[in-house]
């Protein structure tokens, strides 16, 4: 089961509390990532890159070098 949520760090501590679900286990793994950007940030990076032409440039350039290979599956 997987729990991801960001947080705010005070005084440099973290305080997790976890959902219900996780009340009977005995060890979860805990991984700590510097967060620069905020969700609502990178949705509206992506919603840049879907229309940005270098970007659908270069995916046409990766979707022609496996054009080939994808036929081979079939």
């Amino acid at each position: 089961m997987t729990f991801e949520r960001t947080y705010e760090i005070q005084n440099n501590q973290l305080i997790i509390t976890l959902p219900n679900s996780f009340r009977n286990k005995k060890r979860v793994r805990v991984i700590v990532e510097d967060v620069d950007q905020n969700h609502s940030d990178k949705m509206n990076l992506l919603r840049k890159a879907s229309t940005d032409p270098l970007f659908l440039a270069d995916i046409d350039e990766v979707n022609a070098d496996f054009k080939d290979s994808d036929k081979e599956l079939s």
